[in-house]
């Protein structure tokens, strides 16, 4: 006796249709997310094997013939002369992405609220100059950034910007992120904070409640969802950057650890074992964030979609 049974006035015909299309969809959703998982689970098998193993072998016969080791990541981690020392490098990525997040989303969403809720002269001129600047290709702007760190900005005799010795720091890669993210952010949170009920906002100012305060009680808030989100995206973005963090913080030893991975390898690929112990290390820290998040992952995906 079939289990499908067709509500009131459907045609039995297209209910087990549906059932089968949903059926057939899951199945396939399972299918793509093993696909996308395999190449990861290739390397966080290879970064346990040991170096003639991964150079021999393909990390599939692991197991077959199980073959443990935690040297991969005992030599990436030491900070011995000849090693690579990626603790430091992944610390880096720490000071980097940690504070340019908080300042790009930070700034974002008090963007987003003047232009959303205070009037000025220009407003929309300027919410247009501001969004406009997604279009500009990030390559364009590293060379003037980069000259204006490095000696300041000067017509003749004249200082319009001085020198601000940021040259191969990691304030350098601060600004720059924050400067390259600032108009997504803006993008992003002005779509949902200007959607939040115009009248609770009325309401708080006819109560006296000055921008500030609406901001502070009402604006964050309210806009949780969407504040986590976003930093899922810049927290993301920014820990795998490979060319900001490269041109901004030198060849020295301010670099993030997506850069430092591109060293790990050897100049031949020799040490693909350690490079894959090496990009686990430098997978944790985002993983961790995401799944700390992702209950307002879907939530500030949606979030402004419907006016409400």
């Amino acid at each position: 006796m079939s289990d499908v049974t067709a509500p009131v006035g459907e045609p039995m015909g297209r209910s087990v249709s549906a059932a089968l299309t949903s059926r057939v969809g899951k199945w396939m959703v399972y299918l793509l997310v093993i696909l996308w998982t395999i190449p990861t689970f290739g390397t966080l098998i290879s970064s346990f094997r040991p170096e003639i193993d991964v150079k021999t072998t393909g990390w599939w016969t692991f197991f077959k013939d199980p073959n443990f080791t935690l040297n991969n990541y005992q030599r990436v981690l030491s900070s011995s002369p000849g090693e690579d020392n990626m603790g430091h490098f992944f610390l880096n990525s720490v000071r980097i992405t940690v504070p340019a997040t908080i300042l790009s989303v930070g700034i974002a969403l008090f963007a987003a609220y003047a232009f959303s809720w205070m009037k000025f002269k220009g407003r929309d001129w300027l919410f247009v100059a501001v969004i406009s600047l997604l279009m500009v290709p990030l390559q364009m702007a590293l060379v003037p950034l980069l000259r204006l760190f490095t000696g300041g900005a000067h017509i003749g005799s004249v200082t319009i910007f001085p020198d601000l010795g940021l040259a191969n720091t990691i304030p350098a890669v601060w600004i720059a992120h924050i400067c390259f993210g600032l108009p997504f952010c803006i993008f992003i949170l002005y779509n949902f904070v200007s959607r939040l009920p115009s009248e609770i906002i009325e309401a708080a100012r006819v109560d006296g409640a000055g921008h500030l305060t609406v901001f502070i009680k009402l604006i964050v808030p309210l806009s949780v969802p969407a504040i986590a989100s976003l930093c899922i995206f810049q927290f993301m973005y920014i820990w795998n950057d490979y060319l900001v963090g490269k041109v901004f913080g030198g060849a020295g030893e301010n670099v993030p650890v997506v850069a430092k991975l591109a060293e790990v390898s050897g100049t031949r690929g020799q040490s693909y074992h350690l490079l894959t112990a090496s990009g686990m290390i430098a997978m944790i820290v985002p993983i961790c964030v995401f799944f700390a998040l992702q209950r307002y992952f879907v939530r500030g995906l949606l979030a402004g979609a419907v006016k409400g």
